[in-house]
């Protein structure tokens, strides 16, 4: 029984975690290089020890966005520590994450081949 609900508390923590993150993020971040940013998911480590958070930007520049999150990760994990009810909180990680962008570049891709199908019809 256990093994199963190991992994479930898990992606309930991640979720938590990026609820509460991004709410922090929004209210209580003052670090101009942090424009508006999405918190696209997050990833947990099983020991609880490290968080991967993946964002996307926008507006500004992702690589600044990137260096001012990291920067305020103290700051911010501290924030979860007040908010969260587990024993450790995770060191996080920032990493930007190019899926929407690409999902975007896909679409333009699509949607030019589908105009260039129709001409020829």
């Amino acid at each position: 029984m256990r093994k199963t609900a190991a992994p479930n508390r898990s992606f309930k923590v991640a979720d938590q975690i990026q609820r509460d993150l991004a709410e922090l993020i929004a209210r209580e971040l003052k670090d101009p290089r942090v424009g508006m940013v999405t918190l696209q998911g997050v990833e947990v480590t099983p020991d609880y020890a490290h968080a991967k958070v993946f964002f996307s930007v926008l507006t500004g520049d992702p690589a600044l966005a990137a260096e001012g999150l990291n920067q305020a990760a103290g700051f911010l994990r501290n924030g979860l520590f007040k908010r969260l009810h587990i024993h450790t909180v995770p060191t996080l990680h920032f990493v930007y994450d190019r899926t929407p962008e690409r999902a975007s570049d896909m679409n333009a891709l699509i949607a030019k081949a589908v105009s260039s199908r129709a001409k020829e019809d």
